[in-house]
C-alpha cells in the first residue's frame, strides 16, 4: 500500500495471520538463512509447534541459523536432520557452511527490535542478498495487547528490546533502505509462553484474554501484536 504521509491518512492494512504458519509457509522447499533463531522469545517453545525455526525446518530444503545466544555450542547446534543453528551475530549476515548466493530466503522473526540500528540491517540486506526475498517479524508499538496491559500497570515487553514500530515506521524504513516491493502484515496476538507454563485457572485465563485480543485485533488490524515485512531486496 502506497503512503502519503498526509496527517491522518486512513491506512488499510490486510486482517491479521498465524505468524508461524505464515513464514514456515513461505520457507517451503526454500535454503533458508534464519536469523536470530535460538529461543526467540523463551526456550520453553522449543520442542512445540510454537518455535518458529523448527516449524521451518519441517518444510525447508536446508536451514542455516545464526545466532549469539552463548548455549549454541562452537560447533553449532543441529536442530533437525536439515537445520543446524551457529553461534554468532545475526546482523553481519556472514552464514558458515553456505555460499550467501545458494541462500533463497532470509527469516529475521522477533530480531529487529533487538539491534542497535534497523535501517543499517535493512540496507546490508538488500547489498548482501540482492534480488532475494526476505521476511522479517517485529512486535506493533501500537498494539492493543499493551493498551490493555496498560490499564493494569502492567507491559508486555522482553527485557532485550530496544526498538519500537509501528505500521508508517516499517514502511519508512523500507522506503530509506531502497527496496522496491514490500508487504506489511499485521499478525495476531499469541499467550502462548503463558499459556504453556501455566495451569488452571491462571491457563483459563491467559487462553480468554488471548481471544479476546484476537477479536480486536480482527476488527482493528492497526492494533495487531505485530507485523510481517515481505520484502523483495
Amino acid at each position: 500500500m502506497k503512503l502519503a504521509y498526509e496527517s491522518l491518512e486512513r491506512l488499510s492494512p490486510r486482517s491479521p495471520v498465524d505468524r508461524l504458519e505464515y513464514i514456515a509457509g513461505a520457507c517451503r522447499d526454500k535454503i533458508v538463512l534464519d536469523i536470530g533463531c535460538y529461543d526467540e522469545t523463551a526456550l520453553v517453545k522449543v520442542d512445540t509447534r510454537h518455535w518458529l525455526h523448527g516449524r521451518i525446518a519441517e518444510v525447508a530444503k536446508r536451514v542455516v541459523g545464526i545466532d549469539s545466544s552463548s548455549k549454541i555450542p562452537e560447533g553449532g547446534l543441529k536442530t533437525a536432520p536439515n537445520a543446524r543453528i551457529h553461534r554468532g551475530d545475526g546482523v553481519k549476515l556472514a552464514p558458515p557452511d553456505v555460499e550467501s548466493a545458494e541462500i533463497e530466503l532470509i527469516v529475521a522473526g522477533e530480531f529487529i527490535e533487538h539491534i542497535e540500528q534497523p535501517l543499517g540491517f535493512f540496507r546490508a540486506l538488500k547489498k548482501q542478498f540482492p534480488g532475494r526475498e526476505a521476511i522479517l517479524s517485529t512486535p506493533n508499538g501500537g498494539q492493543f495487547a499493551n493498551t490493555l496491559m496498560g490499564a493494569l500497570g502492567r507491559e508486555i515487553q522482553h527485557h532485550d528490546h530496544i526498538q519500537i514500530f509501528t505500521y508508517k515506521i516499517l514502511n519508512t524504513l523500507c522506503l530509506r533502505a531502497g527496496f522496491q516491493d514490500w508487504e506489511i502484515i499485521p499478525y495476531r496476538f499469541y499467550a502462548t509462553e503463558m499459556i504453556l507454563t501455566s495451569t488452571g485457572l491462571k491457563r483459563l485465563a491467559a487462553q480468554f484474554t488471548q481471544s479476546v485480543i484476537r477479536v480486536v485485533e480482527h476488527l482493528f488490524p492497526l492494533l495487531s501484536f505485530g507485523y510481517i515485512i515481505r520484502v523483495r531486496l
